[in-house]
């Protein structure tokens, strides 16, 4: 069973998706992280990041992976050409680019074709911009996750400042709403919600609440 939870930055798709994996049983695959790593790559490389064909060679010379413990569902780590970078791909400069990497073709064509591999090995919860619409457009259960731009700046500047990372929540959002910009209007699979996705507002809503709207959508679909 493959359960597709997209949505923008910060919408709460990690943390959810997380807690449903743990209380369904399945193995938990953050697509983000795959852009993640291969946008730290480019940077630790000064691959320009308008150089499409370089970012694709990049993609497609350096899978990604995930290594988990044994009947775990979370990751321990992310790796990328056999280099951890679990910790690395979440610092602000990588926030900040991750974007103008996910924008191009080859790189989307190379990492979906790694995250169909890496979901049909058992039953997986999928978190990114695309997975309902490009990735898994069949998947079992699909919902895509909202919140409002300020909830979002607050959500992300918590987790910021946990990493020892000190940014103004004004600055925070505008980084969030350039990036929904860019997700939204790329050509290659645009941040969008299914046609047949449940869309869920988790302005205002716990993680418990969240996570129980989800569970209860995949009890009813099995």
């Amino acid at each position: 069973m493959i359960i597709a939870i997209d949505g923008p930055a910060a919408s709460g798709k990690s943390t959810v998706a997380k807690s449903v994996a743990r209380r369904l049983g399945a193995r938990h695959l953050d697509t983000g992280a795959m852009y993640r790593a291969v946008a730290w790559l480019a940077l630790e490389r000064d691959v320009p990041l308008d150089d499409w064909s370089a970012l694709t060679g990049l993609a497609e010379a350096n899978p990604v992976t995930f290594e988990y413990a044994d009947g775990a569902a979370i990751a321990t780590s992310v790796r990328i050409g056999g280099r951890d970078v679990t910790t690395q791909i979440r610092l602000p400069v990588v926030d900040a680019n991750v974007s103008a990497a996910a924008s191009v073709p080859g790189v989307r064509t190379s990492l979906v074709a790694q995250q169909r591999e890496l979901a049909g090995v058992s039953d997986t919860v999928v978190e990114g911009r695309d997975i309902g619409t490009v990735v898994f457009p069949l998947a079992d259960v699909k919902v895509f996750l909202t919140a409002s731009a300020e909830e979002r700046a607050r959500r992300r500047q918590l987790d910021l400042a946990a990493q020892g990372h000190a940014v103004e929540q004004a600055e925070v959002q505008a980084r969030l709403e350039r990036r929904d910009h860019i997700d939204s209007t790329r050509e290659a699979s645009p941040l969008e919600a299914a046609d047949d996705a449940e869309l869920l507002d988790t302005t205002g809503l716990s993680i418990d609440e969240v996570v129980d709207a989800i569970v209860s959508r995949v009890e009813a679909a099995r």
